[in-house]
């Protein structure tokens, strides 16, 4: 957060606004989350064309690839790990390439990666640089900065998952092998619970640990742990451990290639997204900044 947001808070109050307005804590959310969404603009934008010209590149070379080799048989040679780290299923068909490689790598780990890296500097950036305190003497709600920040996440969320299917889907009939609109569609809109999850997570880290980067590396190193975890103890007699990785509430295989749409876990992530965003606004308000 910059001058410009406590700029604009300062205008808004020379309009007639004040901190007792009861309408000042919105229209100080909608101030940071335009400023903080205007940033986003130009790396969504960029992530939507790699993750696209990615995936597309799974579509039209990845049946080649694989053409007579015995899949079946070579996952099956894969240790269980590594298969329950990938969803590795059907990996002779499209969506099966790009569910267990494509849509693990680039929304589970990667995607998921990047949302909760920019929540975390975003807010623990603002902290050890000082910005902050301009947006604060405005005076700004607490909770406007973080809800704002935190609605700005909307743009590489919307964005990405705009663009991506698109192209995806695009590309699959061109080569003759559509895949299914409403299988692609559906994983598209259950990766949001996911993602915001995981903005909210890094929201509540860029509270609690101090520096920009060093909050981002954290949060960075929680989405990278919690898949591995995850993956490593189904099957095992600690499997209950993995229902606190959000990956496990995200199955591209599950989606993409049987069709099936776990509604349950939605409500999970967004009582996790609740969880954490609220614990984040409790932190930050007696936070010193």
């Amino acid at each position: 957060m910059t001058n410009d947001v406590a700029d604009a808070d300062a205008a808004r109050r020379r309009r007639g606004g004040d901190a007792t307005d009861p309408r000042a804590p919105s229209s100080a959310t909608l101030t940071i989350a335009r400023y903080e969404a205007e940033r986003l603009v130009g790396p969504s934008v960029a992530a939507a064309v790699v993750l696209s010209l990615f995936g597309s590149l799974y579509v039209w070379i990845g049946p080649q690839v694989t053409a007579g080799v015995d899949i079946e048989a070579m996952t099956e040679a894969l240790p269980p790990a590594l298969r329950a780290l990938f969803g590795l299923e059907s990996l002779g068909s499209v969506a099966g390439l790009l569910a267990s490689e494509f849509y693990t790598l680039g929304w589970i780990v990667g995607l998921a990666a990047y949302v909760a890296y920019v929540a975390a500097g975003r807010v623990a950036g603002g902290v050890a640089s000082d910005r902050l305190d301009a947006t604060l003497s405005a005076p700004t709600p607490r909770a406007s900065v973080l809800v704002g920040t935190f609605l700005a996440l909307l743009v590489p969320i919307a964005v990405v998952n705009l663009v991506v299917p698109l192209a995806l889907y695009g590309v699959s009939v061109a080569v003759g092998d559509g895949l299914s609109v409403t299988r692609l569609l559906a994983l598209h809109a259950l990766s949001i619970p996911y993602l915001l999850a995981w903005g909210a997570v890094g929201l509540f880290l860029g509270v609690v640990v101090d520096g920009g980067r060093t909050a981002g590396r954290v949060a960075l190193g929680a989405v990278f742990a919690t898949w591995i975890v995850e993956a490593v103890v189904t099957g095992s007699d600690y499997e209950w451990v993995g229902a606190l990785s959000p990956a496990r509430y995200l199955d591209p295989t599950a989606v993409l290639v049987r069709g099936e749409y776990a509604l349950d876990s939605v409500a999970v992530l967004v009582g996790v997204t609740a969880l954490f965003l609220l614990a984040a606004i409790a932190l930050f308000a007696r936070r010193d900044v």
